[in-house]
């Protein structure tokens, strides 16, 4: 195993966020690989930040973006468990990119669960009818629709949407990250996106 050296725990430190002894454990299961290493804090991290994420927010912030034109803007309400946290320059950052998500994919629902459950079925039967039309038999058909209602999900869900810096991990992901490295529940509680002359006014809600 390679020489587990001061200066690996404190890069790795500065990369991840992590406390000093749980870069030193996650570099020593790593054998010294420094990416294996950061893997290896992300998954631990992704795993406390499910174990948080039943606990109450009742704190945070509410975030603006607004376009450089000023003819687009964005507020959001992000919670976290204390007003600590919601200080934190970490945690408006999080918010910060969360509105400019939002501004620049327009989703029309926090997660899947607030999407209504006609509106599901009405895109489900749309989908498995094209895919019929196509000749597709039933059951293919329905499988199509399923696969399709997913993309829906990822389309119009903020929580379901590829993250716009960083296309490989979903906002879920990006959220479970800072719940993971401030030691808090965190969660979005509503957004509002208006874009000038347009008459509808995206509002979501949790």
């Amino acid at each position: 195993m390679a020489e587990i050296t001061t200066e690996m725990i404190k890069t790795l430190r500065e990369r991840t966020g992590a406390g000093i002894l749980d870069c030193k454990k996650a570099l020593e299961e790593a054998e010294g690989n420094m990416d294996k290493a950061a893997e290896v804090l992300r998954k631990k991290g992704i795993a406390s930040a499910d174990k948080k994420s039943g606990r109450a927010a009742v704190d945070g912030v509410v975030g603006s973006y607004i376009h450089h034109d000023n003819k687009l803007g964005v507020l959001v309400e992000v919670n976290c468990e204390t007003d600590f946290v919601a200080r934190t320059d970490e945690f408006k950052s999080l918010v910060k990119e969360i509105a400019m998500q939002i501004a620049a994919m327009s989703p029309r629902y926090v997660s899947k669960e607030e999407v209504p459950s006609e509106e599901i079925e009405k895109e489900k039967e749309i989908y498995k009818q094209a895919a019929i039309v196509d000749g597709k038999p039933e059951n293919i058909a329905e499988r199509i629709a399923e696969g399709k209602i997913n993309k829906f999900y990822e389309e119009n869900c903020l929580l379901e949407q590829s993250y716009i810096a960083d296309q490989k991990k979903k906002i879920s992901d990006l959220i479970k990250e800072h719940i993971a490295k401030l030691g808090e529940n965190i969660v979005v509680r509503r957004f509002v996106r208006m874009r000038l002359g347009e008459d509808e006014i995206i509002v979501a809600e949790k």
